[in-house]
């Protein structure tokens, strides 16, 4: 798996992105992904030519399709659901 995300310095957001993003990668103990952060205020063009346009931003490269999470990785089994790191909940249905 291929991460990029996007941050805003050392934002207290950006520090919070950076934070759960570290312990869903550590997580997955040698099955981590390659992670690449890109500061927006030092990579301005490159942030722009990626279309990216809020901060956290995290960017599943591969496999695909792209996928884009917007914010601080707060609520982490969404987004291990949504890096499809775990399945969905099944819910149970009464006969």
């Amino acid at each position: 798996m291929s991460l990029r995300l996007y941050i805003g310095g050392t934002q207290p957001k950006a520090k919070q992105a950076r934070a759960n993003l570290r312990r869903i990668c550590e997580e997955l103990g040698d099955n981590q992904p390659i992670v690449d952060i890109v500061d927006v205020f030092r990579e301005p063009d490159r942030t722009l030519s990626d279309n990216i346009i809020a901060t956290p931003t995290l960017v599943r490269l591969s496999p695909k399709p792209v996928l884009r999470i917007i914010g601080t990785l707060s609520d982490l089994p969404r987004v291990r659901l949504a890096l499809g790191l775990e399945s969905a909940p099944v819910e149970k249905v009464k006969a």
